[in-house]
């Protein structure tokens, strides 16, 4: 007979309230992608779960099996990433890699192990980050293996048009196509985003290297080189989401 408890390790990433003490809890689950649980009485001052239901912490977590959404019955944290919470420009920046996970995250996803593994990653490289290029960093890597999970990596290598590598060469860059455009090639597109072959080279480092990694472009990469990848790659994502980001405008203003 199949046990009506199962446990998981899953992140948070937002909250409904579903009465005056109870609150429904979206997760992102390593085990079966994104997630949904009842969290009673979390409300309440003397709440077992209490904090650890929070946005953007990390927990060890027992279900009981529901009829409709599953109950939390416990939760033991592994990492609430902290120093993110002290810091506006952590905070927002991880607000936003957990919203792109809601948007793209799917239930029993078979990803997950992937896409758990890099959101807890960035969560806490963010969190340790000593600068805001750091924190930039963590993101901008963030943005393209998670592309790369989702089925919508970007050609950063070879013109989308006729199929030619661009080397040390300025190229332009199409949202909608999804990577890089010749000079040539777009005398016919007209793509206004133009690209530096640096920052291409930028870009494609750091999809190879992980979050634990210091490479060469790392450490010459401005905040101001950085700021415009993370917005590129803002765009991108967007459009190929689909969806409104809630954390958009807030970034704008605090980046």
């Amino acid at each position: 007979m199949e046990s009506k408890n199962y446990t998981t390790d899953a992140i948070n990433l937002k909250s409904y309230d579903l009465s005056d003490a109870d609150k429904i809890i979206l997760m992102y689950s390593r085990d079966k992608g994104l997630i949904k649980g009842v969290a009673k009485g979390v409300k309440k001052p003397k709440s077992k779960l209490g904090a650890r239901m929070d946005a953007l912490i990390a927990n060890t977590l027992m279900f009981a099996k529901g009829k409709s959404l599953d109950r939390i019955c416990q939760a033991q944290s592994i990492n609430t990433f902290k120093d993110s919470r002290q810091d506006i420009d952590k905070l927002m920046c991880s607000s936003y890699i957990s919203e792109v996970v809601s948007n793209f995250g799917v239930e029993e996803d078979p990803c997950s192990k992937d896409v758990y593994d890099l959101l807890y990653k960035a969560l806490d490289k963010i969190s340790k980050a000593e600068t805001k290029k750091d924190v930039l960093i963590a993101v901008i890597k963030f943005q393209l293996k998670m592309m790369l999970i989702s089925g919508f990596s970007l050609e950063l290598d070879s013109c989308l048009c006729c199929g030619e590598r661009v080397l040390n060469e300025n190229m332009y860059f199409s949202h909608e196509m999804g990577g890089i455009i010749c000079e040539e090639c777009n005398q016919t597109f007209k793509i206004k985003t133009k690209m530096h072959y640096k920052i291409r080279d930028f870009l494609e480092a750091m999809l190879q290297f992980d979050f634990d990694y210091t490479c060469d472009y790392d450490q010459k990469a401005t905040e101001k080189v950085c700021m415009v990848c993370f917005n590129l790659l803002k765009d991108y994502i967007r459009l190929r989401s689909g969806k409104n980001f809630k954390t958009d405008k807030i970034l704008q203003e605090v980046l």
